[in-house]
């Protein structure tokens, strides 16, 4: 029988620390999800809904770390989430840099063209950009 305040404070902290932290997980699911599907607006909203999500569980965390202490089995929860996170920005991160290189591949800088208008004639002579003293 449960009869210690501190057993008590003890399950209400984990009553209100599971729902948004199962939130949390879910969304890094969900934008791992996306990210393996390649699916441009999934991601955008995964991502959306998953900062979200981590800032109603850092909150609730905060608040609960200055209310007393975190429970052992959910602080460790946390951490991992928060790996997850880094890992996906890391991965994010290594997506962009791999496509900023095919682009540069793709169409290199020519010097004697900076601008394009819609006839594919260049709407900058060469030179115009520069600084004159």
């Amino acid at each position: 029988m449960l009869s210690s305040t501190l057993e008590l404070q003890a399950l209400r902290q984990v009553a209100e620390l599971e729902p948004p932290l199962t939130e949390l997980e879910s969304r890094l699911g969900g934008l791992a999800e996306a990210l393996r599907s390649n699916d441009a607006q999934a991601i955008e909203s995964q991502a959306t809904e998953l900062h979200r999500a981590l800032a109603r569980a850092v909150g609730q965390f905060a608040r609960a770390a200055r209310e007393g202490a975190v429970p052992g089995v959910l602080r460790q929860r946390l951490a991992l989430a928060g790996g997850q996170v880094a890992a996906q920005r890391e991965a994010l991160a290594r997506a962009t840099a791999a496509l900023d290189r095919a682009i540069d591949v793709l169409l290199p800088d020519h010097p004697l063209h900076g601008v394009y208008g819609a006839a594919g004639l260049s709407e900058r002579r060469p030179g115009s950009g520069r600084l004159q003293a």
